[in-house]
């Protein structure tokens, strides 16, 4: 089930782009925003026509083969991103299409690829993706609808009856077809279904938070008979090696909804920090405002940005086997978002509590980031133990590798001393079984995520000669020492809090780890701090 997405060159993403901000611009305007939100309305229209003809924005994530743009990581990333700016309702909707998608890609025959995808393309059919039960949640090991198979007289498999209730279907309630895992007797699979299918019945729209303008649905299948041919990959039990397979991508296109929703957020509320008049200055001119609602929020975002670039410069380079980088990028950059959004209501004042200024709409939306497609505990029950194995399997050095890489670049001091002391404490912690404890591995797998997105922005920032740099450094010597510092306060709590270190061990750990080294980082960061407000209101004041 080879994949390989190299993905649009600069150009035609270009395009894309374009073309996605004209259609916004034109059809969702403030007003229908708000609109939509308020009605809790499904904006039909406006999803036909990104899937018809003369846009078939939704070819970005077919195949070249079947008549799609063939576009990867990249593309995916940026157009999630820049949708999730303009409404997180809409782009949850529209790129939904793609997650119910791609079970057809990496599972499906040559001539299922062909029949179905090629189909979603010609048709512009909205698709979605029916994995989630009501009792099962993320865990598909509780997996309960069933596909029954149903044989010939010569006992051979001509179709399956398929029994069960999903729950929390986007586009649930629109979608012309259904990708559909059950359980087979040869294990989970794939099936797709076709709306109006004897059986089939939709539930009513769900009531949400926010993302009020995707439509979200439960679905009933009460003996729904599907062709044998309709069994993605023509075998049974390969569903849960094919939701797997996308994780990497699907996972990117969730961490862009955080940071597209959390960057739009943010730029809200400098504007607001410029134009708002306080004591006869602008709030923006007060570190109150700058240094506690705006600095912390952008350096992680841009941190955010960096890591999923990395992801998926990776993806697109046909690497398999991504499934943490994804899940890191999810949970960090849909934590992030949800932080910046939250600092863009205070930072507004009242009006960041009312409609008209969208912020608290926007806080609403991206809420739904940091559980959707893996909640953040899921995404940290998978970091810390594939970081705590990878890390006593290398002897640390997974994490001294990256402190290595970033001393080769002359850059990125505080990272690097971030990424050995994290060998360190995995390893320390791994001598007293202490990642066993789910509240330590929850806490070791959020230092690793810190660790990771301040290389890989380390890492952006030294290779940036632009204009961007003057952003870029003073952001990423930042959050290489909040992540130096996070190392050594919270590694230092896991060691205590278990109770099963003699004070010697924990001497021995802050040796291991130059536990002051690590403090030492908060060294002049008032000033980088200042750089960063003044990098981010150069284009506003």
């Amino acid at each position: 089930m080879d994949r390989e997405r190299a993905g649009l060159d600069d150009e035609t993403l270009g395009f894309v782009l374009q073309t996605l901000k004209t259609v916004t611009e034109r059809r969702l305007d403030k007003e229908t925003r708000l609109n939509l939100d308020s009605d809790d309305e499904f904006p039909v229209e406006l999803v036909q026509e990104m899937l018809g003809p003369e846009l078939g924005l939704h070819l970005l994530f077919l195949p070249e083969e079947v008549g799609g743009l063939g576009g990867g990581g990249r593309d995916l990333f940026r157009v999630s991103e820049e949708m999730a700016r303009t409404d997180l309702g809409v782009a949850t909707a529209f790129l939904a299409i793609a997650l119910g998608v791609d079970p057809i890609i990496v599972g499906g025959t040559p001539e299922q690829k062909a029949h179905w995808l090629g189909r979603i393309g010609e048709e512009g059919l909205i698709v979605a993706y029916g994995v989630t039960e009501p009792e099962a949640g993320s865990n598909v090991a509780r997996l309960k609808t069933e596909a029954v198979p149903i044989t010939d007289d010569d006992q051979r498999v001509i179709a399956y009856s398929i029994t069960g209730a999903k729950q929390f279907i986007t586009n649930g309630g629109v979608a012309q077809i259904y990708t559909v895992l059950a359980r087979t007797p040869g294990g989970p699979s794939f099936f797709v279904v076709e709306r109006g299918a004897p059986g089939l019945v939709v539930g009513e729209a769900e009531h949400k938070h926010g993302i009020r303008a995707s439509n979200t649905t439960s679905l009933i299948f009460d003996a729904v008979e599907v062709p044998a041919s309709h069994l993605l990959g023509l075998e049974e039990g390969k569903g849960l090696e094919q939701a797997n397979e996308v994780f990497g991508f699907t996972r990117l296109m969730v961490a862009a909804f955080g940071l597209g929703a959390g960057e739009e957020a943010l730029a809200r509320a400098v504007t607001y920090g410029h134009e708002r008049i306080q004591f006869g200055e602008p709030l923006y001119s007060k570190q109150g405002f700058s240094h506690k609602l705006i600095v912390p929020h952008a350096v992680r975002l841009e941190a955010a940005r960096a890591y999923c670039e990395w992801v998926s410069e990776r993806l697109d380079a046909g690497e398999p086997g991504l499934q943490v980088e994804g899940a890191v990028a999810k949970y960090f950059a849909s934590e992030a978002g949800n932080a910046a959004a939250d600092a863009a209501i205070q930072a507004h004042g009242g009006y960041g509590y009312t409609h008209e200024y969208e912020v608290e709409k926007i806080r609403r939306d991206v809420r739904i980031t940091t559980i959707y497609e893996g909640t953040s505990e899921i995404l940290q029950n998978i970091i810390g133990t594939h970081r705590w194995r990878v890390s006593v399997k290398t002897k640390g050095g997974f994490y001294r590798d990256m402190a290595t890489s970033l001393r080769e670049l002359g850059t990125g001091e505080a990272a690097a001393l971030a990424a050995e002391a994290m060998a360190e404490t995995m390893l320390a912690c791994h001598r007293r079984k202490l990642p066993r404890e789910q509240w330590a591995m929850f806490e070791l797998a959020r230092m690793a995520t810190e660790v990771e997105t301040a290389v890989a922005l380390a890492h952006k920032a030294a290779r940036n000669s632009g204009p961007d740099r003057e952003l870029l450094m003073p952001c990423a010597r930042l959050h290489g020492g909040s992540a130096a510092r996070d190392v050594a306060v919270t590694g230092q709590r896991l060691l205590r809090a278990s109770g099963r270190y003699e004070e010697s061990e924990i001497e021995a750990w802050k040796n291991d780890v130059g536990f002051n080294d690590l403090l030492a980082t908060a060294d002049g960061e008032l000033e980088e701090m200042g750089r960063v407000a003044a990098a981010l209101g150069a284009g506003t004041a």
